[in-house]
């Protein structure tokens, strides 16, 4: 599988599976030595299943999720997807614009993810032309 395929994969499956809570769905995509790197001054997750109980952790913990995700940004065998969310999570209500950073093995599956985000409280729609 291309890079490009395997972005737009990454993006439509986090697109509609995370707002349902679908781990499995989500998890799927990783590689079993992946890298999954979601807070720059963190130790990152290493390997699929650690991956998995990042995801569970933290899709159990949000609710009334939305989300969008641009489309992918491809060059060099690496990905990069924008994305923006808001969500309630612990009775407070947050959104979050980011982007996702992305390199795959040669089956498609993710072998190192890099989150940069910024939070704001409340929930906002994406600034025009965003």
């Amino acid at each position: 599988m291309d890079t490009r395929e395997s972005a737009e994969r990454w993006r439509r499956t986090w697109r509609d599976e995370w707002p349902r809570g679908d781990v499995a769905a989500v998890a799927a995509l990783y590689a079993p030595g992946c890298m999954y790197r979601a807070l720059a001054f963190r130790p990152a997750d290493e390997g699929a299943a650690a991956a998995r109980h990042y995801l569970d952790v933290n899709f159990t913990a949000e609710e009334q999720l939305t989300c969008q995700f641009n489309e992918p940004v491809v060059d060099a065998g690496r990905a990069a997807v924008e994305w923006w969310a808001s969500w309630t999570e612990d009775g407070r209500t947050l959104t979050m614009a980011g982007v996702t950073l992305l390199r795959f093995d040669e089956e498609g599956s993710v072998i190192d993810q890099r989150d940069y985000w910024n939070d704001v409280d409340g929930r906002m729609e994406p600034y025009p032309g965003w």
